[in-house]
């Protein structure tokens, strides 16, 4: 767009599909991130939380994080990417939509680092609340009967 720059672009975009009552979640994903991986997976600190919009509580440590993300991650049918980047000092951000048993669902994580570098915190934001139920009936299903399940969405709760 002539006159704009690229963070305008997107913004003008977002409010378009906003405005039209369109989730800016089902907007297309940035080709330039379509082999995007999220490193700080590789490099969770000892002590990492995360918690987030499908989990009642935190979960601590980095063996349970991993397991629990991998996993989630498992479930993605595809996912796309709308931003990946720094955020702040200690930060990253991530943006994206993935879909699980064909429906979309949206995530905003925010990624906090320790003086380390390392991945202290991870904060998980997903929308809709419908799919956001299903990802984590799914997982809670999976992990039932683990110390992890009771975090997660049951039949029974």
């Amino acid at each position: 767009m002539k006159g704009k720059s690229q963070g305008q672009a997107a913004a003008g975009e977002s409010a378009a599909l906003a405005d039209e009552g369109t989730p800016t979640y089902l907007s297309s994903g940035d080709p330039a991130l379509a082999e995007y991986g999220p490193a700080w997976l590789g490099n969770l600190a000892d002590d990492v939380t995360l918690e987030g919009s499908m989990m009642n509580g935190a979960v601590r440590g980095a063996d349970a994080v991993r397991s629990l993300l991998v996993y989630i991650r498992s479930l993605y049918d595809r996912q796309e990417f709308r931003f990946a980047g720094p955020y702040g000092e200690n930060g990253f951000l991530e943006d994206y939509t993935a879909w699980v048993q064909g429906e979309p669902i949206g995530n905003v994580v925010l990624i906090s680092r320790n003086a380390a570098g390392q991945t202290q915190h991870i904060v998980g934001n997903y929308r809709p609340r419908r799919t956001l139920l299903l990802l984590s009936r799914l997982v809670g299903e999976h992990f039932a009967g683990t110390p992890y399940g009771k975090y997660f969405a049951t039949d029974e709760r």
